[in-house]
């Protein structure tokens, strides 16, 4: 069986930055092994897989070694993949998933802009073998789910961090985002570290950025903010609070157009 695959930049206007992933479109769904084994293969943060139903698509995410919930980057570059090369004229596309519902993805300009879930985290003290592994105290802990936010006090905390990530996949089912104010016009910056889901660092993350979003629209009180992930790569989003949704703008460039063989 021969499949189609994209590799996609998100969350950027330049190649070799963001975060790469990539899109494979299907004429069905393959069985949850063989998605996995392609993600493996793959071996980027996550390897999108659609299906087309109705008047949009059926979506699933993979990373190297499981299926998640939701994927920012991914959708994006799954919107890129629709509106960009499948179905140029189309200018908004939705995005059915498993556990996160309809997601949609719509052009403006050069620009995508995603519709998703907010998420906000609760105050609540980390698990001292977490702030360990970060090797640098927060000023602020919080949670959602088995997600830690920990908040520092200047963007070089954040992008000094060198976490022990043997330290934090002994911990469990836990990953942690790091944030601090940001400067140059950027309101926020972040990191992300998720060893327990396949990887060590997340270039850019746009699921992130749901739980992101309440917690600095709330602090800087505004509602719309600009974002930077300060990984090695790098990537920058426009962050807007609706409600209990959000938007995630960003740009998007395509690295590879192939096929694979299963």
């Amino acid at each position: 069986m021969r499949i189609p695959i994209f590799q996609v930049d998100a969350f950027t206007d330049r190649l070799f930055s963001g975060n790469p992933a990539a899109v494979c479109p299907l004429k069905e769904w393959l069985p949850a092994e063989t998605m996995q084994s392609i993600a493996a293969e793959n071996n980027l943060a996550e390897t999108a897989f659609f299906v087309s139903e109705g008047e949009g698509y059926l979506l699933r995410w993979f990373t190297p070694t499981v299926e998640i919930e939701l994927c920012g980057h991914a959708t994006l570059a799954s919107g890129y993949v629709v509106t960009r090369l499948l179905e140029p004229a189309r200018q908004t596309v939705p995005f059915r998933t498993l556990k996160a519902g309809t997601l949609t993805v719509a052009r403006d300009g050069e620009r995508l802009v995603m519709d998703f879930p907010s998420r906000p985290a609760e105050p609540r003290p980390a698990d001292p073998r977490v702030v360990k592994a970060l090797g640098k105290a927060p000023t602020e802990t919080l949670a959602r789910a088995h997600q830690v936010l920990a908040v520092y006090e200047l963007a070089q905390d954040v992008t000094g961090i060198k976490p022990d990530f043997a330290a934090l996949r002994a911990v469990g089912d836990v990953s942690v985002i790091v944030t601090a104010p940001g400067n140059d016009g950027v309101d926020f910056v972040s990191r992300y570290f998720a060893p327990n889901h396949g990887i060590d660092e997340d270039p850019v993350t746009g699921g992130a950025h749901c739980v992101l979003t309440p917690y600095w629209a709330q602090r800087l009180g505004k509602t719309r903010l600009r974002a930077r992930q300060v990984s090695a790569r790098g990537g920058d989003l426009v962050c807007e609070l609706k409600g209990e949704r959000i938007t995630l703008a960003g740009s998007a460039t395509l690295y590879l157009e192939g096929t694979i063989t299963v």
